[in-house]
């Protein structure tokens, strides 16, 4: 999937753990930015080729770098090509987010994104007639999966599920470690999260989030660690990937509805779910409304719990964070 959004979490790891418990890690790169896996396996298998396998096959379905992938050839209208479950999930969970956020969160934005230089495809110079000529194709209600095939109203509608995709990988990895009997583990992949179980001191496993400076390169410092068991988190921010046009900035995360990037004054948003690519996918979305309307969404989805920092008048960082968290939290300032 994508030059994939980089955002921000950091593991802390414990190395207090038993000898006949010693947790397995795994690292490396994938999908355009890197994993890290910890593990405990009382069997003592290293699930690295497998797990490496598991991904390329990932983004054999779901890239949008690579030409042959199924959603390549979708957006190509290549009649051929045979839909997997790995796309068909996708697409389903992009619909009913795009329902629930109301269009906040729409992986047909993808030509748009092309435009503004934020995908596979050239940088565009963008005026606002361009932009409204390539929004008559941007919308989640052109394209419908019939018997499964994918079937377009406008031809030029494609589809990118980066925005979610990599939490869904995450997902991914952790059914598949499930699927071996492993049931205590932490998945990272480009700062998406899952824990599982516990450490094996019994402890729960933590993850930090970080504060937004503008910072396309390295960690920032954590504002806060969050104890996770049995759940996933994924961070949306504008302070990874955004590009400066004549000294203005502009962030990745492009409004469907107006085709241009967000500007508000929310920083970043982590949302915590039951999956990871709920919380990938909501993260966006929230992203894209902004506080004051992610707030009014929030209250109305108990299933979703969120740590949002954004900017108040003086520039200064503020946080909105949802009730559920109360009990997992610890800001470290």
């Amino acid at each position: 999937m994508k030059y994939l959004l980089l955002f921000a979490s950091y593991l802390f790891i414990c190395p207090a753990l038993k000898a006949q418990d010693q947790a397995i890690q795994l690292s490396g790169n994938a999908q355009g930015t890197t994993y890290h896996i910890t593990y405990i396996d009382p069997l003592h298998r290293n699930f690295e080729q497998d797990i490496a396998l598991l991904l390329a096959h990932f983004d054999s379905s779901l890239s949008t770098y690579l030409p042959n992938s199924i959603i390549s050839r979708v957006n190509a209208n290549d009649k051929k090509v045979r839909l997997d479950s790995l796309f068909i999930t996708c697409f389903n969970k992009g619909k009913e987010v795009w329902r629930s956020t109301e269009g906040a969160f729409d992986p047909t934005v993808y030509p748009i994104v092309n435009a503004w230089g934020f995908g596979p495809g050239k940088k565009q110079f963008l005026d606002s007639a361009l932009v409204d000529s390539i929004l008559k194709f941007v919308g989640f209600e052109l394209i419908s999966i019939q018997k499964n095939k994918v079937v377009k109203k406008d031809p030029r509608v494609a589809l990118d599920f980066n925005a979610f995709a990599q939490g869904f990988s995450v997902d991914v990895v952790a059914r598949f470690l499930k699927s071996k009997g492993v049931f205590s583990f932490l998945v990272e992949i480009g700062g998406e999260v899952y824990a599982s179980g516990k450490k094996a001191d019994a402890s729960l496993w933590t993850v930090g989030i970080e504060q937004p400076f503008d910072n396309k390169e390295g960690h920032n410092e954590i504002k806060a660690i969050v104890s996770m068991h049995n759940l996933a988190m994924a961070t949306s921010g504008n302070y990874r990937r955004y590009t400066e046009i004549k000294g203005v900035k502009y962030a990745h995360h492009i409004d469907p509805h107006t085709g241009y990037p967000t500007q508000n004054n929310l920083l970043s948003a982590s949302v915590f779910a039951a999956d990871c690519i709920s919380a990938d996918a909501y993260a966006t979305g929230l992203l894209v409304m902004g506080l004051e309307k992610s707030m009014i969404f929030l209250k109305a989805h108990s299933e979703l719990q969120a740590y949002l920092i954004y900017s108040d008048e003086k520039g200064n960082f503020q946080v909105f964070q949802t009730p559920g968290l109360n009990t997992i939290l610890a800001a470290t300032e």
